[in-house]
Formats: C-alpha cells, structure tokens, sequence
C-alpha cells in the first residue's frame, strides 16, 4: 500500500498542513516569548484598565491553538478523508478480486500451537 501513488498524494496533503500549522503555532509562540524576553515595555503597554498588550496577546495563544485545531479538522475533512476514502475503496475492491480465488492451504483451520506456546505457521 505505501507504494501506490494515491498514498504518497495523502501522506503530502498531511504533512502540508502539518507543517504550515506548526509554523503558524510555534512562531506565534515563539514571538510571544521573544517579545516578553526582549521587549517588555512594549508588552506592559496597557490596553483597557489593567489589561495590557502582553496578556491579550498571551491569551491570544488560546485563539490560535484552537483556530489551528478548527482549520485542521476542516482540511482534513474536505482534502484529506476524500483521498482516504478513495484510497481504502480501491484496497477493498483488490482485496475483493483477491478473493475470489482459492483460499491459501489451510485457510480456515485452528492454528497449531508449537511446544513453547508460539503458533507455528
């Protein structure tokens, strides 16, 4: 199976995402922590009350995790589970071919159990 061509296209559109989805989730985080490490006026700058630039942006994290967790299971569901199930549809038709020919010797019977408990084949 990890030979057809269907297969590398589904592995590519995963790890397409994959990796723009880290990058997006990582840089943002890591930026967050750079600019509370290296800028710190700028992120006690405050916004509304006691509310300041480097709480919302820290809480902006939580956005951002759960936009990316949205756009993934959005990708997924309309690029990836399409070629998934084109891929497994056409396994179970080779297997269905597959089949109808005679059953392998033995097919059908109990396995034997070898002296030390493994299955002899």
């Amino acid at each position: 199976m990890s030979d057809h061509p269907e297969f590398h296209s589904l592995r590519r559109a995963q790890r397409r995402f994959g990796m723009r989805a880290t990058i997006l989730s990582v840089g943002g985080f890591l930026l967050y922590v750079v600019l509370s490490s290296f800028v710190p006026a700028v992120m006690n700058q405050p916004l509304f009350g006691r509310l300041t630039l480097g709480l919302t942006l820290g809480l902006g994290q939580f956005v951002v995790m759960g936009v990316t967790a949205w756009c993934y299971a959005r990708y997924m569901r309309t690029r990836v589970d399409p070629l998934a199930r084109g891929l497994r549809s056409r396994l179970h038709e080779t297997e269905g071919r597959g089949r109808t020919a005679a059953p392998p010797q033995g097919a059908g019977q109990p396995l034997q159990h070898g002296t030390r408990g493994f299955r002899t084949w």
